[in-house]
């Protein structure tokens, strides 16, 4: 902890920068970064922290471990912001706020081709496809996939089109009038084409604009007595309006904005986002962040703009239910009019529909955060009762937990997974390839991997230098004496328990290299180590699973005259699979970077030389 001393040293260095924009860096006594700021004037941002005077719990408890701090000056407000994010990136920093990975949003992809379809993803790639989103989470993304291909009739099956047309009987969602029917013939492209274009305005914000095109279409056909289209036109305007009311009118039809609310106590933070298209709340999501995490109104335009970074679409108006300082809202207005080529506005509405809007959304984001810690509460309950029924020294927020999984002498894998205040997470998982054996030893592998991961304790940043509070192992008294040596080894002295499971592969209890610790009857107990173990095998053996059709896929490939692991793998993810390489034309081999015309022919050789060879025999 701080002494007097330590603050009035900390004080007069803060005395000492200047009055200009900059960044800071806290760091403790082991030099870790554990939170990154920005300020328009640095002296008097970090003179604050150091002065007394009421602070915030949660930057108090992040002062008290500073023992010093960088800065770097900035010529502009906008790039110390930017200097800011990077940073933070970097370091992953305690306290400071952190956003999922932009790569991680899953979108709605629109493919190319002559028939293109509506297909989930996570990955953005730089091709001729059409992308919608991101979307606050994958359920929202599969949802409007599955109502716009109903609605639209548009195939959800594997087939391949033009080339599987007319060679197959129609599937049962043809028969149930869900999907139009392409392989069938009588569809056609055209046809299919306007189908997809408006599924896609739907997903654009354009419902309405669908929904007046298909009504005068549906009079059209009417008119000209052609009954069946005027019914199915009726019947997609139908669904299209269904989805619409299913979306919450909030605004005028022609409103594009975002609103914006946030809720923090000492607890917890909830940022909460409302997307309003088109006048209807297009998709919402809420951002919960734990006791350690600062986030106060002043910390909000480093979230906006990371927030936004990572969105492909950024509306005009941006909606604020708290206030700003005028000089940050024209910050966050200027970067994001950069960000997004055009003139985007960010402000507080203080009266009239525009602030009703902006309390229903705070209002969101205080029911949100108080779930959270109805949940946190619980959870802080079992880890307690767990720290007291292994006696443990300090409250395990980190958890961390270990599992082997092999396939005979190949493919030894150590799985980690860490549970931090009893929630999975899964940005910090690891595992570990194990080579250096002889044969298939549990004991050595776990050793291994161990030995491998507390290596890291003295990182400046990042998940591996934060100690473990307790550490579980998929394995009995055998597996904990082995870890307990090695700890024993490196001067650490940390909690190891096993977790023993019985004839039917289910927790037991946990166990020492003396001793069981029965949880069979603690019921709350029982499930958090019971889905501990399940996830550290679940992932494991995922790690494992992953490798192996890794080598059986190259190894493949690696047999073709002038394929090597390099080509072999730019070869699948290229074409994705083996089956779509099989399936591809010399051309179409060529045409993936690194791949000669020499090597195209010898890989279409490998799966249709010997068939071309047996047709020219018969002939």
């Amino acid at each position: 902890m701080q002494t007097e001393r330590d603050l009035a040293r900390l004080l007069d260095k803060a005395h000492t920068l200047p009055l200009c924009p900059g960044v800071y860096i806290m760091r403790d006594k082991r030099d870790r970064v554990i939170y990154v700021g920005k300020s328009r004037k640095l002296k008097n941002r970090v003179t604050q922290y150091f002065q007394n005077g009421e602070k915030n719990p949660k930057t108090a408890r992040m002062v008290a471990q500073v023992h010093d701090f960088d800065y770097y000056l900035c010529d502009t407000e906008i790039e110390a912001l930017s200097l800011e994010n990077t940073l933070i990136k970097q370091y992953t920093p305690k306290y400071n706020i952190r956003l999922k990975d932009a790569k991680s949003y899953p979108y709605i992809k629109l493919t190319e081709g002559a028939y293109p379809r509506l297909v989930f993803t996570r990955k953005r790639d730089a091709d001729r496809g059409k992308y919608f989103g991101p979307y606050s989470g994958s359920g929202t993304a599969y949802k409007l996939i599955d109502l716009l291909s109903k609605s639209f009739g548009l195939p959800t099956c594997s087939r391949k089109f033009p080339r599987d047309i007319g060679k197959e009987r129609p599937c049962i969602y043809y028969q149930m009038n869900r999907c139009c029917g392409v392989c069938t013939g009588r569809v056609s492209e055209e046809d299919y084409l306007l189908r997809v274009r408006a599924a896609a305005d739907v997903l654009s914000g354009k419902s309405r604009e669908v929904e007046r095109r298909l009504e005068e279409e549906m009079y059209a056909h009417a008119e000209a007595e052609r009954y069946e289209a005027a019914a199915q036109c009726r019947d997609t305007l139908t669904a299209i309006k269904a989805i619409a009311q299913r979306q919450k009118v909030v605004a005028s039809p022609d409103t594009e904005q975002d609103v914006i609310a946030l809720y923090s106590d000492e607890a917890c933070s909830c940022v909460s986002v409302f997307y309003v298209r088109s006048g209807v709340l297009h998709d919402k999501a809420d951002f919960l962040f734990g006791a350690d995490s600062i986030l106060e109104t002043e910390d909000m335009t480093t979230f906006l703009c990371e927030h936004y970074k990572a969105r492909e679409y950024i509306p005009q108006k941006i909606l604020l239910s708290f206030e700003m300082e005028e000089e940050d809202l024209k910050l966050l207005s200027d970067y994001l009019s950069t960000l997004a080529g055009r003139k985007i506005t960010v402000r507080t509405p203080e009266r009239g529909t525009l602030r009703t809007l902006c309390d229903m959304v705070e209002k969101n984001a205080a029911d949100r955060a108080k779930l959270y810690k109805l949940d946190a509460q619980k959870d802080e309950g079992t880890l307690a009762h767990l720290a007291a029924l292994l006696q443990l020294e300090s409250y395990p927020t980190r958890i961390e937990a270990y599992d082997i999984s092999n396939l005979g002498r190949e493919h030894i894998t150590a799985g980690m997974i860490v549970c931090k205040d009893g929630k999975f997470s899964r940005a910090d998982y690891r595992s570990f390839k194990i080579t250096d054996l002889d044969g298939v030893d549990d004991y050595s592998a776990m050793r291994e991997a161990l030995s491998r991961r507390l290596a890291h304790l003295e990182d400046a940043s990042g998940s591996f230098a934060e100690l473990p509070d307790l550490i579980l192992l998929d394995g009995g008294r055998g597996h904990v004496s082995t870890v307990r040596a090695l700890l024993d080894e490196m001067g650490l002295d940390l909690p190891v328990f096993g977790m023993v499971k019985d004839d039917f592969h289910k927790t037991r209890a946990l166990c020492t290299d003396t001793e069981e610790i029965s949880i069979a009857r603690e019921r709350e107990l029982f499930s958090l180590i019971y889905r501990i173990q399940e996830e550290v095998h679940r992932y494991t053996v995922s790690r494992m699973d992953s490798a192996k059709r890794r080598t059986l896929k190259t190894s493949t490939l690696t047999k073709i005259a002038g394929i090597g692991d390099s080509k072999a793998k730019k070869l699948l993810a290229a074409f994705g699979g083996m089956g779509a390489i099989k399936n591809a034309t010399e051309e179409e081999i060529a045409a993936v970077r690194g791949i000669s015309v020499r090597d195209a022919k010898a890989v279409w050789q490998y799966f249709h030389g010997k068939a071309d060879a047996d047709l020219e025999k018969k002939g």
